[in-house]
């Protein structure tokens, strides 16, 4: 009956209504699913091991008991976290945890009104002498700055004398890092931390032109909002692009192996080892609006891939040429070439990849085209960055631009 009663309060049930002025984190939290836990104190987001998809974990007593400015404030802080990265980034080497964490809540604090009396925030408390919007790292050297001046001042003392703690200067840092949980950070493997980040930029993506839309950040600074924008405008990634998109196209196979026990059956029904791998088909349009120096720019991109994985490609115009489709063998060079002039239909080259069973798709062209079907798989698409800008069709997915020159 006590865990009834724990559990009462939805957040899910509120999160709509506490974000309603906040059009940035309203679209952040519509990607982050919120799970109730008696097993956490308050609250903290984490990425899912299985998934790499975003979780906040948060008390349903703890949120029960705040007012809905302070619910507001720990849904900010917590979504925060996701856009610094704090939560995929590993702490810098041989940092003490609690010393990581009390820095990264200092650096987003200063930007939320309305937190929990216990937050850990600069110019208040143990923090007064702190400026306001600094890095994580700038906090993390004032708080070692501050610790080692702490212990120089016991052994002056005496053993086992300590400061009291009175006034704001004297006093100590704290024990434990505020209202929220870290327990979780960086614990995913590379892989997964590299796939959540890379989603972190598409949740960004999508917050930000939703707050543009609206004409509104909400409680956003002005510099949150510029080094936001930067993140997105940052140059293009290649290797960690592919990887994201080759990781999170993967399918498993299942086969069965009495090697492995069966972990609900055991002993009774084999078990099944996974194996994943992931095909990937590329799309080249040859049309005749592709012209032979835009075809050498994707040409030169795909050596590139070549050297991470190996994909399908597949030339298209209007409709598919099935006879030149070739595998590109992972660390092959190859030289551009143009086998097809006509128009240009995308329809053709996603109805192949549908019925193929390919697990992901990049459609390498110059956008100049109605929009296609939908694809079946997860679908990128690689273009200039003239017709990025210039898209013949709008679409939710994502749109990489090269340098054609």
């Amino acid at each position: 009956m006590e865990m009834k009663k724990h559990m009462k309060f939805d957040l899910n049930m509120h999160t709509a209504r506490l974000l309603m002025s906040e059009p940035f984190f309203a679209s952040l939290s519509r990607n982050v699913t919120k799970v109730a836990s008696t097993a956490i104190p308050t609250a903290g987001v984490r990425v899912n091991p299985d998934t790499a998809r975003f979780e906040m974990m948060y008390n349903p007593e703890f949120f029960e008991g705040l007012s809905d400015k302070e619910r507001t404030a720990v849904l900010i802080h917590e979504f925060y976290h996701l856009v610094f990265q704090h939560v995929t980034d590993r702490r810098p080497e041989g940092v003490q945890m609690q010393q990581w964490n009390i820095a990264a809540d200092l650096a987003i604090n200063c930007h939320i009104n309305g937190l929990p009396e216990n937050a850990c925030v600069p110019g208040v408390g143990p923090f007064a002498e702190f400026e306001r919007d600094l890095s994580a790292e700038a906090y993390l050297a004032l708080l070692q700055q501050k610790k080692k001046e702490e212990e120089e001042k016991q052994s002056e003392e005496g053993e086992g004398e300590k400061s009291d703690g009175e006034g704001e200067e004297g006093q100590s840092l704290p024990d434990d890092n505020g209202f929220d949980s870290h327990d979780d950070w960086g614990k995913g493997d590379a892989t997964t931390n590299e796939i959540a980040k890379e989603r972190v930029k598409e949740y960004l993506r999508e917050a930000a032109e939703e707050a543009q839309k609206a004409n509104s950040w909400g409680s956003v600074s002005a510099t949150c909002r510029r080094e936001i924008i930067e993140r997105l405008t940052t140059r293009l990634d290649w290797k960690s692009v592919l990887r994201y998109f080759v990781k999170t196209s993967r399918r498993a196979s299942q086969r069965s192996t009495v090697k492995r026990v069966n972990k609900r059956y055991r002993y009774i029904h084999p078990g099944k080892k996974v194996t994943r791998q992931a095909r990937i088909a590329i799309s080249i349009d040859q049309s005749g609006s592709v012209d032979d120096s835009m075809l050498a720019a994707f040409f030169a991109e795909l050596n590139k891939l070549a050297k991470l994985a190996s994909f399908t490609v597949i030339p298209f115009d209007s409709d598919v040429c099935e006879e030149k489709i070739y595998e590109w063998k992972k660390g092959q060079n190859r030289k551009w070439e143009r086998v097809l002039c006509g128009g240009t239909d995308f329809d053709a080259p996603t109805a192949y990849v549908n019925q193929h069973g390919f697990d992901g798709h990049i459609l390498l062209t110059d956008l100049m085209a109605p929009k296609p079907k939908a694809s079946k798989c997860q679908r990128m698409w690689l273009t200039t960055k003239y017709y990025a800008r210039r898209p013949y069709f709008k679409t939710n997915e994502r749109v990489i631009a090269i340098d054609c020159n």
